[in-house]
This record gives C-alpha cells, sequence and structure tokens, in this order.
C-alpha cells in the first residue's frame, strides 16, 4: 500500500508542468520613487449661524466679482455661469435668513444680472450688478452690527472662504492641465476675495499677531500670483497637492491670529 502510494505521487510529480512549479510567491519589486507626501485635510471647524451666512455673502461676492472682470474683457461666455451660481446654488440656502439679517430680496435683481450677461448688454449688467452690490453691503452692515470682534470674525469667515477654493481648483485640473475653466475662475475669485477680506481688517489683525500677519500676507500673494490671469490658462499654474497644502496652511494662520 504504501509502494503503491509513493509511486503514485512520484508519477503525478513527473506530470506537473515546470511552469506550475515555479509558481512560487513572490515579493513584489520595491519602488524606486519617493514616497508622496500626503496632502493636508482640509479641516472645517463648524461655523456660527452668522458666519455661515457671511460665509454664503462673500462666496456670492466672489462669483460676481469673478463674472465683473470676464466682462470687462468682454467674454460673455465665462462670465455666464458666474453670474448664474449665486442665483441657482446660493440664494435658496440664504433666503429664510435675510429677514433675520435685514437684507432686502434680491433674487430679482440676479435674474436680471444673468439676463444682461445673456443679452451681452453692458448697462444692463452696470445697473443690476448695483443693486446687487446694495444688498450684500446691507448683509456687511447687519452682520457688523451682530459682532463683537469684527476683524476675528472676518478672519473666521476668510479661512472658511478661502477653503472652497482648493475643491474648486481640484475640480478644474486634470493630468496637470485645466480642463474645467469656470472651476479655475471660481478657485480666482474665491482668493482674490479672501484677499479683500483680509485687506479690510488687516491694521488690527497685523497688530494681534505680526508674524503670523506676514506669513499670511505672503501666502495670499503666493496666491494670487498663482491666479493672476482672469482666463483660465491651458496648463495648470501649481499642482492640486501643493495649492491644496499652501491653502491649508494659510487658512490655520488666519484662524490662528486671536
Amino acid at each position: 500500500m504504501i509502494a503503491n502510494a509513493f509511486r503514485l505521487a512520484l508519477v503525478a510529480l513527473l506530470l506537473t508542468p515546470a511552469a506550475a512549479l515555479a509558481q512560487a510567491p513572490q515579493e513584489p519589486p520595491k519602488s524606486t520613487e519617493a514616497p508622496k507626501p500626503p496632502v493636508p485635510p482640509l479641516v472645517e471647524p463648524a461655523l456660527s449661524d452668522d458666519a455661515a451666512f457671511a460665509r454664503n455673502i462673500a462666496v456670492i461676492r466672489a462669483d460676481l466679482s469673478t463674472a465683473d472682470a470676464l466682462v470687462k474683457e468682454r467674454d460673455w461666455v465665462d462670465a455666464r455661469p458666474h453670474v448664474n451660481f449665486p442665483r441657482e446654488e446660493i440664494y435658496g440656502a440664504i433666503r429664510a435668513d435675510l429677514k433675520t439679517y435685514k437684507v432686502p430680496a434680491f433674487d430679482g435683481v440676479l435674474r436680471e444680472l444673468a439676463h444682461a450677461v445673456a443679452a451681452r448688454n453692458v448697462k444692463l449688467y452696470e445697473r443690476a450688478s448695483k443693486k446687487v452690490q446694495t444688498a450684500l453691503v446691507a448683509a456687511d452692515f447687519s452682520l457688523q452690527a451682530r459682532q463683537k470682534d469684527w476683524p476675528r470674525f472676518t478672519l473666521q469667515v476668510a479661512a472658511a472662504v478661502l477653503s472652497d477654493a482648493a475643491d474648486e481648483y481640484d475640480d478644474a485640473v486634470a493630468n496637470g492641465r485645466v480642463v474645467r475653466s469656470v472651476g479655475y475662475q471660481s478657485a480666482r475669485g474665491l482668493v482674490f476675495g479672501t484677499d479683500r477680506m483680509i485687506d479690510a481688517v488687516a491694521k488690527d489683525a497685523a497688530a494681534r499677531s505680526p508674524d503670523n500677519f506676514k506669513q499670511l500676507r505672503g501666502n495670499l500673494m503666493r496666491l494670487k500670483q498663482t491666479f493672476a490671469s482672469a482666463a483660465a490658462p491651458r496648463e495648470a499654474p501649481a499642482a492640486v497637492e501643493t495649492l491644496r497644502t499652501l491653502i491649508v496652511q494659510t487658512a490655520a494662520l488666519m484662524r490662528g491670529i486671536p
């Protein structure tokens, strides 16, 4: 019995293909490339109701500022999504809060603005734009009256607004190229809008934390240089990971000013 079993095993071994015997588990080849550093996450602290409303107002202002820059260049096609976005995506979220913040309804003038861009009518555009800005200024005054520390509040809102730019840019870029111009332009508007918010409280913020503010200013300058062109370039002006890292650091500097 044992001899027969041995002979059967030997025959089976001889009949087994050599390729099957060679399939021993092997370790995968080690990569010679240096590992990429992890992209820091955008950790968004919870916003108060006032800060959330202010953030939405700032995003509306950023998109309309982008549209304004494009209208000045008579780029009506690219301007169109930026005048539509505030009405289609944001206004509905703040409609119920307008009474609380004593802001007159302005959905009608947002429609006028969108119509002016669609019609490529500069006079209508300028008229509607002034009406929208009046509503946004009313929101600013109301918010400011509710805050005990307006500079600190502005820094927190600016950090939240800037963080949105990283996501917009990420959505705009693929394989080192700008594949979605509206995303690039939205990111640009948010960066420049944030810079204007910081300008408004610059004196107070610099006095509170000179070193932080100096670095903050330098970072914002780098971000503005990245988005120097209002028109979307073909080649991405910065790697997605690089830009996100810079935005995370800049937002942290804003939040770090007491």
